[in-house]
Order: C-alpha cells, then structure tokens, then sequence
C-alpha cells in the first residue's frame, strides 16, 4: 500500500533545517484534512472551499499518500504552507497497455514561503516515494511549465480546446448503428467507471479515473450546485444495447439568448460510440458553438463535417508530464512500430535512470529491456543503433508523443548515426496519438 511508504528522511531533514516540519497526514484526522484541504484551495486560487466540496475532497484523499509542511510559527500553523498528494495509478501506452505509474497532484507552496528550496524537498520526495512503490515512472500535469524540468519531468502529451461553429457544422460523417438517450447522471454511477477504463485504454495518455473525478463529471459531488444541476448526461448504446460511451456536458447562456454548449469528459469505448457522441454535440439547437476542453491535437472530428474550417483548437499547450524511473519496466510495458534493436544511453542527474538499456523488438511490436553492463556495452560497441538522451528526452518520447528526430534537431538527442534515429523514429512511433483529457 502506498499508505505504508515511510517519510523521505532527505526532504524532511532540508525543510527542519528552516524550521518546517514535513507531515504525513492521517486520513483519520480530520481537523488535519481539513486544513489541508484549506492550504490547497488557496495555493490554486479558489473561493474558500464549501462543505460539500470539503466532504468531496475527503473522499478523495482517502486513497492517496498526503503530504504537508508546516509552519509553527504562522498565525495559524494547522494550515500547511505547502501541499502535495500522489497515489499509484496505471498510465495507458501504445498497444492498449498500462504501465504503473506514481500520479502526482495538489503541488502548492504558499505565496508567503517561496524561494525557500519548499518545492524542490516536495518534488524530489515524491520522486523517492514513486521508487519506493515500484512506480516504473512519475507524472503530473503542470500548471506552469518550468518548474518540472529540473526533476526530470517532460511534456509527454499536448491538449488543445476544440470549438465548433455551429452555424456552419453539417455532419457528413458515417451514421451510427446504435443509439443515443439521456441519462440521469446517478443512474450512470455504477456502469461509468467500466465504461471508463475501457476508453481510457484506447489512448495512450489517459490514466485511471479515480471515483471522486466520475461523482464531479457527473455532479454528484454537490448535487444541489448550480453547476452540478445544469449537468446533462447522453449515453451511447450500440445495436446489442450495450452502453459504449457517454458524454456530460452543459450550456452556458445569458437568457432568452442561444448557449455555448461546453464539455470536458467525453468517454468513448469505440469508434462508432465517439462519432455518435460528437455528432449529437455538433447538432444541437439554440446554441452558437461546441466548445470542448482538454481535447485531443489529433481529434477526427474535421473527416466527420463538410467544412473542417468550422473547427477551431486554441489553448494548445502541453498537459501530461511524465518522468521515467525505471527504464526496464516502462519500455518494455509499452508496443512499438517497428521490429529492430536499440541501444538507449541514458543520462539522469538524480541517478535512477541513468544507465545504458538495450530495446529488442519483435515483428508484433512487442518490446522488451534490459540493463547492460559495462562488459556488455563494450562488446556492443560497434554495429548496434544507438542513441543519447536525457531522462528528459526519454520521457518525451516514451509515449510517441515526440519524435526522437525533432529532439534530435533541437540538440537535445544524438544518435549513433542517421539510421540510429530513423529506427528510434519507427519504434517510438504510436498508432494513436498520446493525449489526456482531465486535470489530476
């Protein structure tokens, strides 16, 4: 469990040095909680949190390794200065697998206790925590992007928001064999977390959705809350009648005027669920436009409208960040695009990836790693493709997202020789283009 992994020794000596203590919260005590919950609204600039959202941040936590640090001599020293939580979690890779990963959320410091090295005892903790799970790699999504860098972490997936004109959407797409209909959201609870594994396995990216995210998707969290009642639900069930996806969205409207329909969790567990999906989005009435956040670069929507100039992506920023520790485990979790060998020098300042692996994949794209030792790559000196990176670059690339031969351009990659990297290219290469379509 992770609940069992014992405090870092080395960022709780850095932050007693300055007077801080470093904690492991008690799911129990709930004062703690609490005034945790406080310290990360504030870090992320929200209102004060309510009850509601108070007992949903309870539940949520129950199931994560949580930390705080505290300040004794603040006005108020239950309030942590800094927060940090993180849980082990799968990570979907090409060829519908998952890879154990470490999910590492709720990264705040306090205005008032910046420059103090606070962040960096709380990064390089977790990075120590993920080892110690037996996490093959960590990953976060990063509010600003040049924080991270420094610990190893690099932009794995990008994510954009779609918005779609209505007045000029006309659906020229294949029609769909199953149907569409609305549904409570409370009646979905139960079949969504299936539903939702099952598309998140379609994507490379995409992580397991915890149950608080589905009860806020949903709106039950506070289902009293404006937010949570102007919810809609559609589900998409196929020809046999079996639920293969579903949509929450809402309008936004001044009254007596058209909306902006808007939505951020869209799952889709087949080809035909996400086209039917889409097409009831882009077919509503009395609305101006669809705007869809957190989507993917690579949507298919523009094949499915006579006029692809109807669509918009704006906001297209990199989202999931993604920092290998153990090299072995993570490339070997993962398909790839070509058969061949590859031989990865890796370099890592913190030391847990560095190291030099051998790649061997066979003609079904099945790969498998291992470490070389000093003999071994000695012996392999000559005659074997190869190439240089950082665990950077190596997180860059692990999930297709990046190609080895843009990193080589910009210096950040050298191989061997030009096939070195034209091999890379093939190999590293994703049938799906990798994305993550929520916040964690």
């Amino acid at each position: 469990m992770a609940f069992a992994i014992p405090l870092d020794p080395t960022a709780a000596t850095d932050l007693a040095a300055q007077g801080l203590e470093y904690r492991t919260l008690d799911h129990d005590d709930r004062d703690a909680v609490h005034g945790w919950i406080e310290a990360d609204f504030r870090g992320f600039h929200h209102a004060r949190p309510t009850d509601a959202e108070r007992d949903h941040d309870l539940r949520v936590l129950a199931d994560r390794l949580v930390h705080g640090v505290y300040d004794p001599d603040v006005t108020d020293p239950a309030i942590p200065v800094a927060t940090v939580s993180a849980w082990p979690t799968g990570l979907s890779v090409p060829g519908g697998r998952s890879v154990d990963a470490w999910a590492v959320s709720s990264v705040t410091v306090a205005p008032t206790h910046r420059r103090r090295g606070i962040a960096r005892a709380l990064m390089q903790g977790e990075l120590a925590n993920a080892a110690s799970a037996g996490a093959a790699l960590a990953m976060l999504t990063a509010t600003e992007a040049t924080i991270y860098g420094r610990y190893g972490y690099a932009p794995a997936t990008r994510a954009a928001t779609v918005y779609v004109d209505r007045r000029r959407a006309r659906w020229s797409g294949p029609e769909a064999p199953g149907r569409l209909q609305f549904v409570e959201p409370a009646a979905l609870r139960d079949s969504a977390p299936a539903l939702a594994r099952r598309a998140v396995a379609r994507t490379p990216g995409e992580i397991d959705r915890w149950p608080g995210m589905l009860d806020r998707v949903l709106g039950i969290a506070e289902p009293e809350s404006e937010r949570s009642r102007s919810i809609r639900v559609v589900r998409y069930d196929d020809e046999d009648g079996q639920a293969q996806g579903f949509v929450a969205y809402r309008i936004r409207r001044e009254p007596n005027e058209p909306g902006v329909l808007e939505f951020d969790f869209l799952a889709a567990a087949t080809d035909d669920a996400e086209r039917a999906l889409w097409r009831f989005l882009v077919e509503q009435d009395f609305v101006t436009g669809i705007r869809g956040l957190l989507r993917s670069v690579d949507e298919p929507l523009p094949w499915l409208l006579d006029d692809p100039r109807a669509i918009t992506l704006s906001d297209v920023v990199d989202h999931l960040w993604v920092r290998v520790l153990d090299p072995v485990a993570a490339l070997s979790a993962r398909s790839y695009g070509s058969a061949g060998t590859l031989r990865l020098d890796v370099s890592d300042p913190l030391g847990y990836a560095a190291g030099r692996y051998e790649l061997v994949v066979d003609e079904f794209g099945r790969g498998q790693a291992r470490e070389l030792d000093a003999a071994e790559v000695a012996a392999s000196a000559r005659g074997v493709r190869a190439i240089s990176l950082g665990v950077q670059e190596l997180g860059a690339i692990y999930l297709g997202g990046t190609s080895p031969s843009v990193l080589a351009r910009a210096g950040r990659l050298s191989g061997r020789s030009q096939r070195s990297i034209e091999l890379a290219d093939r190999m590293f290469q994703s049938p799906r283009t990798p994305h993550l379509s929520v916040w964690f």
